[in-house]
């Protein structure tokens, strides 16, 4: 597969400020986010005070084990949940301050979903093209815009036309996810979320699906927001978002070097945040065997972190 996201956010400017954003503000920004669950008379933290932004036109990977926050966070931003404390602003729409209408509005025309399981994203007793007409006919497009947009939109994610009169199950898993991709896109959004999209396809149909990401970002400059466990496919997109303990712990930008033919580097950073706060990476404590507490040194570029000699037994130096 080859990589996306490296570009495209002048273009989505103008679909962001036609959602009510400012040009030049950040397509999602996060501050602070906390979300709390009562499960059995029991408080589960989900998000404990995240930070996030993320500008528009970009493509970005969240990725995160399995209850570090990142669905919870996903279901934040796509307006099927609301934050316990902090503030989540996707497109100019403040989600904690709208009403039950306004996050219905939302959710209709400024995020579009892909879920992992096909069943989520199409009804199986219609065809292809009326499943991405289906939510341009409930925000009451005409019958002839409908389908001119609906073909549009399949056109952009490569379904071939004689697929397009066909019902979910006679597809293959790879054009599900096109079509669903196709739906999501149907009424513009600003921004696409996408949960795990290549989590049940082979190798040739994740390639197809990034294929048609790849050419939403490039011409429609669509912010583009993927969840993953994969490793793969993090590693195929500009930036990826690390989650740990409901906090973003670290980022990691690729970048294309100058010229033709540029290589393209990668570097990981931790994440403070407003707070202060970071989370140092598990290989790097371990390998100084940090432990509860540490010293701190500020040099005149740098922090010095090395082990507090009474709590772990070693002996302080004077490194920075």
């Amino acid at each position: 597969m080859d990589g996306i996201g490296y570009g495209g956010h002048a273009m989505n400017q103008t679909a962001t400020r036609a959602n009510g954003a400012p040009a030049g503000s950040p397509a999602i920004l996060c501050e602070g986010l906390i979300r709390i669950y009562t499960v059995a008379d029991v408080d589960v933290v989900a998000l404990s005070g995240l930070d996030l932004r993320v500008e528009a036109g970009e493509v970005v990977a969240i990725v995160g084990a399995s209850g570090s926050g990142k669905s919870t966070l996903m279901n934040i931003i796509g307006g099927l949940d609301t934050p316990t404390a902090g503030r989540a602003v996707v497109a100019g729409h403040d989600l904690g301050r709208m009403r039950e209408a306004e996050r219905t509005a939302y959710r209709r025309r400024v995020v579009g979903f892909v879920w992992q399981q096909a069943e989520r994203n199409l009804l199986p007793y219609l065809t292809a093209a009326e499943n991405v007409e289906l939510p341009l006919l409930l925000s009451r497009t005409g019958a002839r815009d409908r389908v001119r947009r609906a073909h549009e939109a399949l056109d952009l994610v490569r379904v071939a036309p004689e697929r397009r009169n066909l019902r979910p199950g006679r597809l293959s898993g790879g054009e599900q996810q096109r079509v669903a991709v196709a739906v999501a896109l149907a009424n513009r959004p600003s921004v696409l979320l996408a949960d795990e999209p290549t989590g049940e396809l082979d190798t040739a149909s994740a390639g197809e699906l990034f294929d048609a990401l790849r050419g939403v970002n490039r011409e429609l400059g669509t912010t583009i927001v993927l969840v993953t466990h994969d490793p793969l496919v993090a590693e195929h997109v500009g930036r990826t978002v690390a989650i740990r303990d409901g906090r973003t712990s670290s980022e990691t930008l690729r970048r294309l070097g100058d010229g033709v033919g540029g290589e393209l580097t990668s570097e990981e950073f931790a994440v403070l945040d407003q707070s202060g706060r970071l989370q140092l990476p598990k290989a790097h404590v371990d390998a100084l065997g940090l432990d509860r507490r540490v010293r701190l040194r500020l040099e005149q570029d740098h922090i010095g972190v090395w082990p507090d000699a009474g709590a772990t037994g070693a002996q302080g130096d004077d490194r920075g």
